[in-house]
């Protein structure tokens, strides 16, 4: 379990970044037979993607709503996302074909993602007494007053 960081830190990452939100929704829970394959295509997805650096992903976040779990993902560029989910080659694109050839627009399962893109310097963060996580796992964990004590500080916001 990582280490806890007392006090207040931020993130800092360079350039533009994209945030990417993706998850899917048990419609129907007893249909485990439709949602089994979505559900553990996530994990192999974010494995290859961490043995690959170079494909784009910095950093991801784990959750389990109570419909489904989810994955906040941190890229380097939409064009590397758009990429990896284009590729035949690489685990997403058969994954997809699969989850529309078993579940289709049937209503069983759901599935969703948002896609953000970020400016350099187009963000704010703070973590209160947190281990490393989220944008400071793909970029660099700092101390909060390296970015500003104030969230207009933080995200370059000029004073009013």
């Amino acid at each position: 379990m990582a280490a806890v960081v007392p006090g207040r830190m931020s993130a800092d990452i360079e350039g533009d970044f994209v945030v990417f939100l993706i998850g899917m929704r048990f419609n129907k829970f007893w249909k485990i037979h439709k949602w089994w394959g979505a559900f553990t295509a996530m994990p192999r997805m974010l494995k290859v993607l961490a043995e690959r650096p170079e494909l784009g992903l910095l950093a991801v976040e784990y959750a389990i709503t109570p419909r489904g779990p989810l994955t906040v993902q941190y890229w380097r560029s939409v064009e590397q996302l758009e990429a990896f989910a284009r590729d035949a080659a690489l685990p997403h694109h058969p994954a997809w074909r699969a989850f529309n050839k078993l579940v289709g627009g049937s209503g069983d399962v759901g599935i969703w993602h948002e896609t953000y893109l970020v400016g350099a310097g187009r963000y704010e963060v703070l973590y209160g007494n947190m281990p490393r996580f989220g944008l400071a796992r793909a970029g660099e964990h700092v101390p909060v007053a390296r970015k500003g004590e104030t969230a207009a500080a933080r995200r370059g916001a000029s004073p009013t």
